[in-house]
């Protein structure tokens, strides 16, 4: 009863902290996913400047514009509603300027006038001129400008960066013209620095810090220049109606996302988006752009599949630990049955037996369901109950169920019959029973595993489109995909019966090729072993533990190789560099430094440009362009885990003239075949032709992967902004290379597998696989401990007999070891190998992928040197019982034996 009470107390523990935990890990990944989101996550406002048209046909200086834009901030702050106002941070809002092209003669540079607006910020320095100004003064700040005069005069801000590389100084005019060659007049009235340069607000124009390459397409570096509200006027004269528009930011505060608002944000940010206005109205009505609704209802489909998975741990844990209480209540009640017996023969009535029994054993699974639900609590913020009943059900109805059905059998005057043809008839209906019970087992198990492969661990609506608010998909109260989540747990079930089949036929031709031998030892050992092997509860208990904890070491270890190919796929290397656009002229000469540090082996360099223009089929992509020495980068990926790519090689020869490309595309618009054509700005397109599939770089669904000396041939140089590295020292050579005045950032493989392993369900996850591996082993081997002790009055009774006919001590031991060994010896290789199974038919549709951030569910791995210590822990059980239980039976006197005869 203290065991029975103990698995009650433990079990309670794992089962009743899990839920609040899930919870709680729900939170952090909601937190996770919107700081790892960034800009995409921002809730934007975008809104056209009102028509400053004049009475006499000209355009009126709106000297307010300023507090205009603040008062947008203020009206749309109020239409976020009190939900999603309460999650984000105070609005910033930015006027920005069409892109204008830098006209002095040098490479490929844009230039954009940027105001940006926020509370208390962002604050800058003067260390050079003063802040633009009005170009008119205050006393004419209603003017009228007519059309078609001279270029509007408009001062702006430059930072030291942007100021540095254009050459320019206070005063100067920056040679700017737009798409239609109109000359812009931009003067430069100051240079600035950041007093914070972490400020939110300098996230929204990064280019008004820092020259930024690749904003405009390929081998282009944007440059900005700050307005004031004083300037800000003179840009709207300077640009036509339309091309000056208003945009207020709203950058989500994660540490105020939380998983029961997540609906309720993802509810409000759609209804939003689906009132937006016209992207082409000129009325001044607002358009709401985020992707915050989709980041909320990926991290919801990760938490969804992190709670189905853990409710397949969970399941597995409970089914053993149901079946060892059963077998505790069985072992419980054998002991008893001479005084259930007796007190029945006395006069007991069965309901009087039954009440006594459940009051006893309600008492102790109740006061032990109590105590594991308080630590639960105190090591989570709550405790469920749910998932706990099933253990106590079993603890407090086992003992009352099987104690009745001892009493009401030792009195029970129904005879066997004499006539063979009615013995016949009860065998038979036995059977049927039987392989009823067997049956519906099999068919559970097919269907659940059918459920499974079919429509995954997900049930529908776990993605967080029609589950509640704050409920957990699998492990919360709606209790959605119970069938698929049990699917591994009736699998095992399924086969566990399978082997208890086949272990009586087993046993009994081995005893049949004994009973020739010379051996009485192995006689005596096998004959027990034959006389035990029909016990139904021993056996599922050690298949099952067994099984199924294999079946959570492969889960661990399929999605901890899975977490190792998404690092290797993000970084693309053991390190990676990623050079600012400031030195991307320095590159070859930081690649010649990394390859010469000890310990790297290659140094693979290329241009990597994300959301370049390309056009297939008259339809625009914004794809990832890498151009790269494809040689070079094959032999790259024939040295790492990486998949190769033998479509590499067809990079060497072009068609036509085109340059010949590899693509990856996750909507199939980029494929073997098509012809594209790579959009420059201020240069004419590169035409390529697709030859093959590109390997994955990163997370990015959509890759063209070219040479780069047939992007030469072509025109293009690769402007090399890339530096994959290889080898054992890379990861050294890349921090040193970036130490100091840094030119590139590193990024470090074991360090995004490291943060990968550490995200709050990922680490969950395997935290809970271990532990559900811990306590399976701990239950399996208290199993084999129960069906020992349930089997021993019999086993020793008999071989206390037996040494009156000469058997030894030590041989008692010995047949001991042949009674136990044959069905720790099926289940230590077929629980095992059942789990694998298991694991191969059911791992697939697990979704695992979804927090191992793959594109593709993870290959299954078989952790064999972790599943050989399940192997042998059994035996190992075996080997260490026989002699204690020999040293406990060792004082009993063979005249207690014999007085006590069969009883």
């Amino acid at each position: 009863m203290l065991l029975a009470a103990a698995v009650v107390a433990v079990v309670t523990l794992l089962a009743g902290a899990v839920p609040p935990l899930l919870r709680v890990t729900a939170d952090d990944a909601v937190h996770d996913a919107v700081r790892r989101a960034g800009g995409d996550a921002d809730v934007l406002v975008h809104a056209g400047l009102e028509r400053d048209d004049g009475p006499y046909g000209g355009r009126v200086r709106a000297p307010r514009l300023a507090e205009d834009v603040d008062d947008l901030r203020t009206r749309v702050t109020d239409e976020l509603g009190p939900g999603l106002r309460a999650v984000v941070h105070p609005p910033v809002a930015t006027v920005t300027s069409p892109t204008l092209k830098i006209t002095d003669g040098s490479v490929l540079r844009t230039f954009q006038l940027t105001y940006l607006a926020a509370d208390g910020g962002p604050r800058v320095t003067w260390i050079a001129g003063n802040p633009p100004g009005s170009a008119v003064a205050p006393q004419d700040g209603g003017i009228q400008v007519p059309d078609g005069g001279p270029a509007w005069q408009v001062q702006v801000g430059l930072s030291e960066a942007d100021a540095e590389a254009l050459g320019l100084r206070p005063g100067a005019r920056i040679p700017l013209t737009d798409d239609q060659g109109n000359i812009k007049n931009v003067q430069v009235s100051g240079i600035f620095r950041a007093a914070d340069g972490a400020d939110p607000a300098w996230r929204l124009a990064p280019w008004v810090l820092r020259p930024i390459s690749g904003v405009d397409g390929v081998g282009s570096t944007r440059l900005g220049g700050l307005l004031s509200p004083d300037s800000l006027p003179d840009a709207r004269l300077a640009f036509d109606q339309d091309q000056l528009g208003r945009t207020i930011s709203f950058t989500p505060n994660a540490d105020r996302l939380t998983w029961d608002s997540a609906q309720a944000i993802t509810a409000r940010v759609v209804t939003l988006k689906a009132t937006s206005g016209s992207s082409g109205a000129s009325d001044g009505s607002l358009r709401w752009e985020t992707r915050l609704d989709g980041v909320l209802r990926e991290v919801r489909g990760q938490v969804g599949a992190a709670s189905a998975q853990a409710s397949v741990l969970l399941t597995s844990v409970l089914v053993v630990a149901v079946l060892v209480l059963l077998l505790a209540a069985d072992l419980l009640v054998r002991r008893r049955a001479p005084a259930l017996a007796a007190a029945r023969q006395r006069g007991a009535a069965l309901p009087d037996l039954g009440a006594e029994l459940l009051l006893e054993s309600a008492a102790v699974a109740l006061a032990a369901a109590a105590l594991g639900l308080a630590l639960a609590r105190a090591l989570a913020p709550g405790a469920s109950w749910q998932w706990v009943f099933p253990v106590v059900l079993a603890a407090a109805a086992a003992g009352p169920a099987f104690g009745t059905l001892t009493a009401a059998r030792a009195t029970r005057d129904r005879r066997v019959p004499a006539n063979r043809s009615a013995r016949r008839q009860i065998l038979l209906t036995g059977r049927l029973r039987r392989v009823t019970l067997e049956a519906a087992v099999l068919i559970a198990a097919v269907v659940a595993l059918v459920a499974l492969r079919q429509r995954g661990i997900l049930p529908a609506g776990s993605s967080g489109d029609t589950a509640g608010p704050g409920s957990l998909p699998g492990l919360g109260p709606d209790g959605g995909g119970a069938l698929p989540a049990g699917a591994p747990a009736l699998g095992v079930l399924a086969g566990a019966l399978v082997l208890l089949r086949l272990l009586p036929a087993g046993t009994r031709l081995a005893l049949k090729q004994v009973l020739r031998s010379r051996r009485p030892l192995a006689v005596f050992g096998t004959a027990r072993a034959a006389e035990t092997s029909t016990r139904v509860l021993p056996l599922l208990v050690l298949v099952t533990s067994a099984a199924l904890a294999s079946f959570a070491l492969t889960l661990d270890a399929t999605a901890g190789q899975g977490l190792t190919d998404g690092a290797w796929r993000t970084v693309g290397a053991d390190a990676r560099l990623d050079v600012l656009p400031t030195a991307a002229s320095s590159t070859s000469a930081l690649a010649k430094r990394v390859a010469a540090a000890p310990g790297v082996r290659q140094v693979v360099p290329a241009q990597v440009t994300d959301r370049a223009r390309v056009v297939a089929d008259s339809l625009v992509v914004n794809p990832r362009l890498v151009i790269v020495d494809a040689a070079a980068y094959r032999r790259l990926l024939t040295s790492t885990p990486l998949p190769d790519a033998p479509a590499l090689t067809r990079l060497a020869a072009a068609g036509h003239g085109d340059v010949p490309a590899l693509v990856r595309s996750a909507a199939g618009d980029l494929r073997p075949g098509v012809r594209l054509q790579l959009l420059r700005d201020g240069a004419p397109p590169i035409r390529l032709t697709v030859v093959g599939t590109a390997p994955a770089i990163g997370d990015a669904e959509d890759v063209v992967l070219v040479d780069a000396a047939a992007m030469a041939a072509a025109g293009m140089p690769a402007a090399q902004n890339t530096l994959w590295v290889t080898g054992p020292g890379a990861a050294r050579a890349a921090t040193a290379a970036t130490s100091g005045a840094a030119a590139a950032e590193a990024v470090i493989r074991e360090d995004v597998l490291r943060a990968s392993g550490a995200a709050p369900l990922t680490s969950g996850l395997l935290r809970l696989a271990w532990a559900s591996t811990a306590t399976l082993v701990a239950l399996g081997l208290l199993g084999l401990a129960l069906g020992a002790a349930a089997s021993a009055p019999e086993r020793w009774q008999t071989l206390t007999r037996l040494r009156t006919l000469g058997l030894r001590p030590r041989d008692t031991r010995w047949v001991t070891a042949g009674e136990l060994l044959p069905p720790v010896l099926v289940a230590a290789v077929g629980g095992p190998l059942l789990g694998v199974l298991l694991a191969r038919l059911s791992l697939d549709s697990l979704a695992l992928r979804l927090l191992t951030g793959q594109a593709a569910d993870p290959a299954l791995v078989l952790p064999w040197w972790r599943l050989g210590l399940v192997t042998v822990a059994l035996p190992a059980t075996v080997a260490a019982l026989v002699p204690i239980e020999s040293a406990l039976r060792r004082r009993r006197r063979l005249s207690e034996v014999l007085r006590a005869g069969e009883s």
